[in-house]
């Protein structure tokens, strides 16, 4: 696979030099001659990747590097999170370690427990303890003599679990990506440049913050993506790292490369692409004298571009 850098260099000598890229353009102009204007945006004909039920793709009608476009849009959308999971589990179902009720779990037997109240005559160093079994299910309590807390009672809440519980409470948003040339603008040429942008925010790049707290400890954690990878081809990806730059069609590098996010040298052959990106986060927490990491990443759809080959046509 060949892995290109944020500004679409890639990892290998270029293939194209100035001399080609003049033909380019001035085949380009050709066609456009021959063609006029482009259609009207239609569809952009964006989809979701495989076993992904939602996603988010816009169509913001960018033009084509190289040619006459309209400006853009910008839209909102939604986008999914995942969730911790607790250690404490019974018949495989996570449960809470601790509940307010019912105490403590005991993963060894299923029961949660605490002191009962009040408490009946016990001998010294003994205590009564109010049992709930059966992973908290109600109907199943009993009381038990106990020289010594059950494992796990008394214990402090789980940093790490409360840093899970406070990234559920936020939305990390699948990204919303465009690139240019678009389909619905048109096809582009082979070796010409492609932009790739997605919608900048912090609910798309972060950074976003968010607290838990249980049992007198609080842990803070703050997410933000450390870059976004555009799988242009099955042989080729890009990583940037930030949104990027939308492209326009009457900007100041119309025609040329994006300055941030772009596949510089275009595509090595004609075909239809499918493009999708995917934005990796990095959530950060501390608390309780403790700090750590957790990794999360979201898809967004696919959308389709179209490369054609340059027919030069010489008498």
């Amino acid at each position: 696979m060949l892995t290109w850098g944020g500004r679409g260099v890639p990892a290998r000598p270029t293939r194209a030099g100035t001399h080609r890229r003049l033909l380019l353009a001035a085949g380009l102009a050709a066609l456009l001659a021959l063609t006029g204007a482009p259609a009207r945006a239609a569809d952009p004909g964006g989809s979701c990747p495989p076993e992904q039920i939602d996603c988010d793709v816009w169509d913001d009608d960018p033009g084509v590097p190289g040619r006459p476009g309209g400006g853009g849009n910008d839209g909102g959308g939604g986008g999914g999170n995942d969730g911790g999971t607790p250690k404490c589990q019974w018949n495989g179902r996570a449960i809470p370690c601790h509940d307010d009720v019912l105490g403590w779990f005991n993963n060894g037997d299923g029961c949660y427990y605490k002191l009962a109240e009040p408490q009946k005559e016990a001998p010294p160093g003994k205590q009564w303890y109010q049992l709930t079994c059966n992973g908290g299910a109600l109907g199943s309590q009993r009381q038990e003599l106990l020289d010594a807390p059950p494992p796990g009672y008394g214990a402090p809440p789980d940093p790490e679990e409360l840093a899970r519980r406070a990234l559920a409470s936020i939305s990390l948003l699948r990204p919303r990506i465009a690139v240019a040339p678009r389909r619905s603008q048109g096809p582009g040429l082979v070796g010409l440049p492609v932009w790739m942008w997605a919608r900048a925010g912090a609910g798309y790049f972060g950074p976003l913050t968010a607290s838990a707290s249980d049992r007198g400890l609080t842990v803070t954690i703050t997410a933000k993506v450390d870059r976004i990878v555009w799988h242009m081809s099955d042989t080729i990806d890009v990583t940037c790292t930030g949104p990027g730059t939308p492209y326009r069609a009457d900007g100041p590098r119309a025609g040329s490369t994006s300055p941030d996010c772009g596949l510089d040298d275009g595509y090595p052959t004609a075909a239809t692409y499918q493009v999708s990106a995917t934005t990796f986060w990095t959530v950060e927490w501390s608390g309780g004298g403790q700090r750590g990491e957790i990794a999360q990443s979201r898809v967004s759809g696919v959308v389709p571009v179209q490369i054609n080959e340059l027919q030069v046509v010489t008498r």
